[in-house]
């Protein structure tokens, strides 16, 4: 795989803000887990499914038939990139008052379900890029609202975790479904006052795939790459005002790396 065409990216203005490695110099790179690495969107749409049936079957057995329209997975998920809140993905399913409340109760319980987290896959080209930023002396360090052993586990299983020098993450389940960017910027925090190069922040970058990460950055005073492969789509990242806007995470290596003349957005 390469990485994407300049057609492909964010153009706003020419870059000003890229800093490729140079001789004596180290940069951290903080890196989002649901999104750059790793797609979710087959699992967040079978959580969406679970969780009407599972609402629809509640009332049925009450003599009860919900006129339910199931989105499309295209659909479901381009709501998803747009910001839409599931209550209001309940409420175009068809669903309304106490039921969308029994719904996203269903999509709670589901959403970290042992079998649906099987459905997560790593995002095409991800091994090339960590390889690639390893090998060139960038420092990966992971910060993730997903459980700090979930995600290591998975990159574990890709044989991907041994290029990381550190891993942040939550204890809590539901983190990573709620996104919340005080929560992020909590263990970004940590994560530079542990990892950053000599707490360098001209050198420290965070790269994710939605406000949590974005917003995160912005606090801490460090650069973002927004990905456009996750679960934000490219104008509700472009609002945040990333410092670079990319379309996947080979994209944001060959940005570091000085490879593409690409454009801060």
């Amino acid at each position: 795989m390469t990485g994407a065409p300049a057609s492909n990216l964010q153009a706003s203005q020419p870059s000003r803000c890229a800093t490729p490695v140079s001789s004596g110099q180290q940069i951290t790179l903080f890196c989002d887990f649901d999104g750059p690495i790793v797609d979710v969107s087959d699992r967040y749409y079978s959580t969406y499914q679970l969780g009407l049936a599972d609402t629809l079957a509640s009332y049925q057995a009450e003599g009860i038939n919900l006129p339910i329209q199931i989105l499309s997975k295209q659909q479901f998920w381009q709501m998803k990139q747009d910001r839409v809140a599931d209550r209001e993905i309940a409420m175009r399913s068809g669903l309304q008052g106490e039921q969308i409340d029994l719904f996203l109760g269903q999509v709670s319980q589901h959403v970290n379900h042992p079998l649906l987290l099987q459905k997560d896959k790593i995002q095409p080209g991800v091994s090339w890029a960590l390889a690639l930023l390893h090998s060139q002396g960038v420092k990966l360090v992971l910060v993730t609202l997903r459980t700090q052993k979930q995600a290591r586990q998975i990159l574990v299983d890709y044989g991907l975790a041994r290029l990381f020098s550190g891993f942040y993450g939550t204890e809590e389940e539901s983190a990573a479904y709620q996104n919340q960017p005080e929560a992020k910027a909590q263990l970004l925090a940590k994560a530079i006052a542990e990892q950053a190069s000599d707490r360098n922040l001209d050198l420290a970058w965070m790269v994710g795939d939605t406000e949590a990460d974005v917003i995160a950055a912005q606090v801490m005073g460090i650069k973002s790459i927004a990905v456009t492969c996750g679960i934000r789509s490219r104008y509700s990242l472009h609002k945040l005002q990333p410092t670079v806007m990319v379309t996947d995470l080979l994209s944001a290596a060959h940005h570091l790396l000085g490879i593409t003349q690409l454009v801060c957005a």
